[in-house]
């Protein structure tokens, strides 16, 4: 059985949107139990509000977007990966733009933000979603399934037709904060020059640059500080991939396999999980039998 988390105490940040290239603040706060994870987007004296979960998905062209209209909030999945990675389960996120900033385009400053705020245990079981059966979605070139397993696992392979990239391959055999932190959260997210007129032309990546994505031309990467992992960009994909399923709503427990994924394949994958509810069991004394509290004392989590 594992506790609901949340933070210990309020942390924000500013930086730029790297689609709307519009600067903006954020702000991560504590939240009761119950509470999940909730978006509020800030317009003037107005609060739109919207949960981190599968059902609020709008979008998942080159980002996942939550919401619609002036709720909407882009390019949550890093922050999302973050916050699963390190269990805080309930959790408020302002937000005074129309997507979260991009930071260096990895999610090391959100580790930075969680780590520096403190994370909590709190006095209520948290479900978590087992895994009964495997699903899989496929599509041409491209495949995710899930399969039973006893922690969060994940296999995951990328192959583009470039010479810095090519075929890449990562394991994860137990996510937790310490792993993330250490092989998944400094991957930065990648881009190609000879795409970059055409995705600003479609409203994409006017906040770009090199301080916040990598860039490939023809034969290499532009960036002067080069890669921070050999393979750092199946450890990218790896990153999109935990925020995406974050939105599920519930901690997963089971092997996830991805061959050439993206977010509207990882979304095709939770949508399925949801609508079949045979495949999957909530795991501890909540399912069917009320909410557990605890008797243990509420604790500072640290590392």
């Amino acid at each position: 059985m594992i506790q609901q988390r949340t933070l210990a105490e309020k942390v924000g940040c500013t930086g730029l949107g790297i689609h709307s290239g519009l600067p903006v603040r954020l702000n991560l706060l504590p939240a009761r139990v119950d509470t999940g994870v909730r978006f509020v987007r800030l317009d003037g004296d107005a609060r739109h509000e919207t949960a981190a979960h599968a059902d609020a998905v709008s979008a998942t062209a080159l980002a996942t977007t939550l919401g619609s209209g002036p709720g909407s909030i882009a390019t949550v999945e890093h922050l999302l990966a973050t916050l699963s990675a390190f269990g805080v389960t309930n959790a408020c996120i302002e937000v005074d733009g129309p997507e979260l900033p991009v930071m260096d385009g990895s999610a090391a400053s959100f580790v930075h933000m969680v780590r520096s705020a403190g994370v909590v245990d709190q006095v209520v079981a948290q479900p978590v979603l087992q895994v009964k059966r495997p699903i899989e979605i496929s599509e041409p070139d491209r495949k995710i399934r899930v399969e039973p397993a006893r922690h969060l696992s994940l296999d995951v392979r990328i192959d583009f037709d470039h010479p810095v990239i090519g075929v890449q391959c990562l394991s994860i055999d137990r996510l937790g904060g310490a792993v993330f932190e250490s092989e998944i959260a400094r991957a930065r997210t990648f881009g190609f020059l000879a795409d970059v007129d055409a995705m600003r032309a479609a409203g994409f990546a006017r906040g770009g640059s090199l301080a916040n994505t990598l860039v490939l031309d023809e034969t290499s990467v532009l960036n002067p500080g080069g890669l921070r992992y050999p393979d750092e960009f199946v450890r990218h994909k790896t990153l999109d991939l935990i925020g995406d399923l974050a939105l599920l709503g519930f901690p997963l427990r089971g092997r996830v396999v991805v061959d050439c994924g993206g977010h509207a394949l990882h979304h095709r994958l939770v949508q399925a999980l949801l609508r079949e509810r045979d495949a999957w069991t909530l795991r501890d004394d909540i399912a069917g039998r009320g909410r557990a509290r605890l008797e243990a004392p509420v604790q500072l989590v640290t590392a």
